[in-house]
């Protein structure tokens, strides 16, 4: 009579064994359970926004009566909330057309202009060797702990009355009145940005491979070209999610544009008219629906054009090699 004896256990190979806690974390992430709260979470996550859109397109004495949920034993869909909001001509409707308008011309310049200023101050601090680079580089760093709130009475102050040192005036005021109030939005969204944008595109281009300047400077390649040719380029994912952070900011803002754009229809944007259709008493709900949503479509397509480079940018510099 013969005995078998089991065989040993097979190790797991090194393909098959987490080597990092970061690779067990993931593999523990891809379960099934793992998906399912996922999808629950995901679910919960957008029934809100989900009401909101129904609620839109539901009657006035529906929404002041009745819950969102009711809508679908018994549906009722009318499209006068989204016409008041957007082209309602008295003084107490939302007439959001022109504030819709503003909302995109302070948000464009408020997003490209600290995008290009950060790209060209974070590749100098990065690759182009002068003294005191390090400070700079501190001092912009500091400047992100400094309260936003702090700052706007300064700068206002810098709007009105300009600039005098020991009763020199050295720079005058602007005194800008109606759509020339854009310019003072735009400056005051591109200072906040700054510090933020320079700290996060200059460790994403610090990291990018030594040799790879070296042999573009080697080819005859000035720091323009560098920039232009080789960085650009590969920096594409940290701008597209530095951009999307930006403009999601400058689109849903409402204090910095109330303060230096005033609340008038020349140069306010959807938030300062969002705000006023709350009312007093906060009893416009067939209004405040259909303005919610309006404001929210731009950003969701933004982000949703721009999500592969927003996960791009977002695992940039995360793993080497």
């Amino acid at each position: 009579m013969t005995t078998t004896t089991p065989a040993p256990p097979v190790a797991k190979s090194g393909a098959d064994r987490p080597k990092t806690a970061a690779g067990r974390v993931r593999r523990r992430l891809n379960t099934r359970v793992a998906s399912l709260v996922s999808i629950v979470i995901a679910m919960l996550w957008t029934l809100p926004t989900f009401g909101l859109f129904v609620s839109s397109f539901r009657p006035e004495q529906e929404i002041k009566t009745t819950g969102w949920w009711t809508f679908f034993t018994d549906p009722q869909i009318t499209f006068e909330n989204y016409q008041d909001v957007l082209f309602g001509r008295s003084s107490s409707a939302g007439q959001l057309a022109s504030y819709f308008v503003n909302s995109v011309v302070i948000t464009l310049p408020s997003v490209l202009f600290p995008l290009a200023f950060a790209a060209l101050a974070a590749y100098a601090l990065a690759w182009i060797n002068f003294r005191g680079r390090d400070w700079v580089y501190i001092g912009i760093f500091a400047l992100q702990i400094v309260p936003l709130q702090m700052a706007l009475v300064p700068l206002l102050s810098f709007f009105s009355q300009g600039v005098s040192v020991g009763g020199v005036q050295i720079m005058p005021a602007w005194d800008l009145d109606d759509e020339q109030r854009f310019i003072q939005v735009w400056f005051a969204h591109t200072c906040f940005a700054l510090p933020l944008a320079v700290f996060l595109l200059h460790n994403f281009i610090a990291q990018l491979p030594g040799d790879l300047m070296e042999a573009a400077r080697v080819d005859g390649a000035t720091h323009p070209k560098i920039f232009r040719s080789i960085v650009l380029p590969l920096i594409t994912p940290a701008l597209a999610a530095f951009g999307i952070f930006q403009f999601l900011w400058v689109w849903n803002d409402l204090l910095v544009a109330l303060i230096f754009a005033g609340g008038g229809n020349e140069a306010a944007p959807l938030t300062v008219r969002l705000a006023e259709l709350a009312g007093t008493r906060g009893n416009e709900w067939q209004r405040l629906t259909a303005g919610a949503f309006v404001s929210i479509v731009v950003p969701l397509i933004v982000f949703l054009s721009l999500q592969r480079y927003f996960v791009r940018g977002l695992l940039a510099g995360s793993v080497k090699g």
